[in-house]
This record gives C-alpha cells, structure tokens and sequence, in this order.
C-alpha cells in the first residue's frame, strides 16, 4: 500500500492519474495523455512508470499504440486503507 501512496508523491503522477481518471475504462493513448498534460513525453514516461509500477495504472499495446488505464479498484483502496486503518477506533474519519 505504500508504495501506491508514493506514487501520488510527484504533482506530475497526480496530474496524470486525473486526467486517467476522467478518461474512464477507454484510458488514453500516451500521445493522448501528452496532449492533455503538457509533460514532456520523457517526463510523462518517468512519472507514468512509476504508477503503473505502484498498481495505479495499466498498461496494454493495441498495434502500436501503448493505451494507459487506471485500476479503480487500485485507487478505490487507497481511500478504504485510510478510513479503515488510519482511522480505526476514531469517528471523525466515517
């Protein structure tokens, strides 16, 4: 789990997580999420790495395109470890 949190570490890896985000299941092509995020492609390969290593993004190559998708489910247990286990036994948290 902690390695998802530090992926989410860099503004940049939070920057591209949102834009998966709102593309929903389709995901975007790299050229897509490069397009919306401005990185450059270098950048945006480093960062994108480090969240498809933590889980947080998938991967898939269609022909010659790699498309990135995010895991919801991945993204959705960051948010259930923090109410369940940090806030364990605390009622300000539910």
């Amino acid at each position: 789990m902690a390695d998802r949190f530090a992926a989410l570490g860099a503004p940049a890896r939070v920057q591209l997580l949102r834009l998966l985000v709102r593309a929903g299941a389709d995901g975007l092509t790299v050229g897509e999420l490069q397009k919306h995020s401005g990185l450059a492609l270098s950048t945006q390969a480093h960062h994108l790495n480090a969240l498809v290593r933590s889980g947080l993004v998938v991967q898939e190559k269609l022909g010659r395109e790699v498309r990135s998708r995010v895991d919801f489910h991945a993204v959705q247990s960051l948010g259930t470890f923090l109410i369940e286990r940090c806030c364990e036994g605390f009622g300000g948290c539910s």
